[in-house]
């Protein structure tokens, strides 16, 4: 019979250890193992969460990708106006990876009520723009509808309605700025029709969504004049080399810079959650992996008589070793069996009951974000179990030193 076989299973069976003197060590590796997978997984999963939401809410807002007129400025104000007929209106012959592109033009203004007033943008659109991204925060009412002759429905955020004590239908006195060929201040009233929370204070304290000819008309453009374009990508991961292929495909007197150059702060903030979440599974695979290295020390030591018996019976210094290594891996994975358990309760609880809020004046969001894919969690899994099982070989080379003569006399 296979002397190592035996024993390897009866070690992984836990009969050996029950009331051992390693017990309470091999516990405490598997309660660390399980610890790590634990914030490993739920740092991955708020910290993409926190990327992905965010840039997703930064697009919603401005698109991945705004063409303007070379002369105008950086601001939120359309001040110079483009010809909305141009050769890649509606849609880029060359490009592809483009989900919609809608023209847009923006308006400052005022919004007053009988006892207060509050600064916003109004921001024009057409038929032609894509609503996913309201209708997913839309909290009230409906988006405004643009097949009347002229509307004067307008989208107005709950933090500007909670500033102003207005409710949904609601009529708004908003008076706008000089234009160029004008001294003169413009009132309009607008029935608010729709109610939406994005969570992005930077923008939900600001932005007010209506019908682009109403901007033409304060501006006195004519119907072909736009403040710009707004162009939507499939994908988010290919906003760069998409950025520089529009570019090179709109006439000279055009402008195009996609939201990463027009927000490189936030970006750039952003940007540092990957390097935290790497050195939080760094830092937790260290000491999961620490754990592991003390919980075999001490197996080898305790059985110190045994494996002297077995280098008398012929077994070479490879073989133990190997049973001590799979005795290692069966307890790195039983840790990660309940470390991804627990972890994984942990996001999907997040994920559906939002127990975790943020501040959106410092977070952009409301409540924390998850985001998990099966790959995340495989990398991690075999990631962990492959750092923690190479951390323990070097130890494991204590076997070699151990001499049967004087082991087996071990009491």
């Amino acid at each position: 019979m296979n002397y190592e076989l035996f024993i390897a299973k009866r070690i992984i069976a836990g009969k050996k250890y029950k009331n051992s003197i390693s017990s309470p060590i091999i516990k405490i590796a598997i309660t660390a193992i399980a610890l790590g997978i634990i914030i490993m997984l739920v740092a991955v999963a708020t910290g993409s969460g926190l990327q992905y939401k965010i840039r997703d809410k930064m697009a919603g807002f401005k698109g991945h990708v705004q063409i303007i007129n070379y002369d105008a400025n950086n601001s939120d104000v359309s001040t110079v106006s483009i010809n909305k007929n141009q050769d890649f209106y509606p849609k880029f012959k060359n490009i592809d990876g483009i989900k919609n592109i809608q023209v847009f033009a923006n308006k400052g203004g005022i919004l007053r009520t009988k006892t207060d007033f509050e600064g916003i943008v109004f921001k024009g659109v057409s038929k032609d723009y894509n609503w996913t991204f309201f209708n997913e925060y839309l909290i009230e009412g409906r988006v405004p509808n643009f097949n009347l002759s002229r509307t004067k429905e307008v989208l107005l955020s709950q933090t500007i309605l909670n500033r102003l004590q207005l409710k949904l239908n609601d009529t708004i006195l908003a008076t706008f700025l000089k234009t160029a060929t004008s001294k003169l201040t413009t009132n309009r009233k607008y029935t608010i029709v729709g109610v939406y929370n994005s969570g992005f204070a930077e923008f939900d304290k600001s932005v007010m969504v209506g019908d682009i000819r109403e901007v033409q008309k304060l501006n006195k453009w004519t119907e072909n004049e736009i403040g710009g374009f707004e162009v939507i990508l499939d994908s988010f991961d290919n906003i760069e080399t998409k950025g520089e292929e529009i570019y090179s495909n709109i006439g000279a007197t055009l402008n195009s810079k996609t939201i990463l150059e027009t927000y490189p702060t936030v970006f750039e903030w952003i940007q540092l959650f990957d390097n935290n979440v790497w050195f939080i599974i760094a830092i937790m695979i260290l000491v999961a992996g620490i754990n592991m290295i003390t919980a075999l020390l001490v197996l080898i030591l305790e059985r110190v008589q045994m494996i002297g018996i077995l280098k008398a019976l012929g077994s070479n210094n490879t073989s133990i070793r190997k049973i001590f290594l799979y005795n290692a891996a069966y307890l790195i994975l039983k840790g990660l069996m309940w470390g991804n358990i627990i972890g994984l309760s942990i996001i999907f609880i997040q994920y559906y009951f939002k127990v975790i809020t943020l501040d959106p004046e410092t977070y952009y969001v409301t409540t924390m974000p998850v985001f998990i894919s099966f790959t995340y969690i495989l990398l991690l899994n075999i990631g962990t179990l492959i750092m923690c099982f190479l951390m323990l070989i070097i130890p494991s080379y204590i076997i070699t030193k151990i001499n049967p003569s004087k082991s087996i006399k071990f009491a």
